[in-house]
């Protein structure tokens, strides 16, 4: 749902508003409620995000994030997870994760909802691209097949269940195939 105030709307002033759930975007001036997440995109965010974490975070090379505002480049996004290597997690000054992240993400994955716009997706996985992000997934619950965006722009579908799908080079250690991921479903 796009929502168009009377007057432009900025950035600043958009942050200022409270949040919304589902999560608002703010996308070229105007405000964007995601939809609802539903049963299969639950199930992949929570197990992909759990998936992550176990390869990546013991390692302290990387952290898995649900649904965190990143606030770079004139937009405000809430991908479905984002991926930031270890040395990039914001931290206040006693060390703790800061709570806002003002970077775009190392690897940003969305997953698509029914009611979703998949170009408003892919638009904001490009912007991340455009702003430093390593690597994006689509991933396609209905279709089964994850798109893998890359940092040159490159695009490539993978939808075999034993395609391999490509991760981020800090992310080596981590091995996932299109059937794994979408058995997640059954499960």
């Amino acid at each position: 749902m796009v929502q168009t105030p009377l007057k432009p709307l900025t950035l600043e002033a958009f942050l200022a508003l409270p949040e919304t759930k589902p999560a608002s975007e703010f996308i070229a001036g105007q405000i964007v409620q995601k939809p609802m997440p539903q049963g299969k995109h639950s199930t992949i965010q929570s197990d992909l995000g759990a998936v992550v974490n176990t390869a990546l975070k013991p390692l302290l090379i990387a952290r898995a994030y649900p649904e965190l505002r990143c606030t770079f480049g004139g937009r405000s996004i809430v991908p479905d997870l984002a991926v930031f290597r270890w040395e990039r997690i914001p931290r206040d000054p006693d060390g703790q994760v800061a709570n806002v992240f003002e970077l775009a993400p190392d690897w940003a994955i969305e997953i698509l909802s029914p009611a979703q716009s998949q170009t408003k997706v892919v638009l904001n996985i490009l912007h991340c691209l455009a702003y430093g992000t390593e690597m994006g997934w689509l991933i396609d619950p209905e279709e089964h097949l994850v798109f893998v965006y890359f940092a040159d722009h490159t695009i490539a579908v993978f939808e075999a269940a034993d395609s391999q799908i490509p991760v981020p080079t800090f992310a080596q250690n981590l091995n996932l195939t299109v059937g794994e991921l979408f058995s997640w479903l059954t499960a």
